[in-house]
């Protein structure tokens, strides 16, 4: 069964994302209420994708991105960004950085679907 790694710091959000992907009854969902929690996780768990909010507290959703990318135990993982930071600005950065799609919230529970099965196929 492959691995998702939620990474938001609202409570309401994450359980919102980890419906939509239990739904989809196909993966196992590790959960990180912010950076620092995903950091710790990442070494204990062979994860398949991260998704991420950008706006957390300890460490954001970008140096997260940019962690996996710069750590070549990470650096294949596909890696979604899920924000309400929406300008086109924030987006080009989250990809510039690494991040394979970014997704604004607030977003259709089958468009994460899609990118999930995109990814992670």
């Amino acid at each position: 069964m492959k691995k998702i790694l939620v990474t938001e710091d609202s409570a309401t959000m994450r359980g919102l994302i980890v419906s939509t992907l239990e739904a989809m009854e196909r993966f196992e969902i590790i959960e990180a209420g912010n950076g620092f929690e995903a950091l710790r996780a990442l070494p204990r768990e062979k994860v398949d994708l991260i998704i991420t909010d950008i706006n957390m507290p300890d460490i954001n959703g970008l140096e997260l991105v940019n962690f996996c990318r710069s750590n070549p135990l990470y650096q294949a993982t596909p890696l979604i960004i899920i924000s309400t930071e929406g300008s086109e600005h924030d987006r080009e950065k989250g990809l510039a950085l690494g991040a394979n799609a970014y997704l604004v919230k607030p977003f259709l529970p089958q468009d994460l679907q899609q990118l999930v099965q995109e990814l992670i196929s």
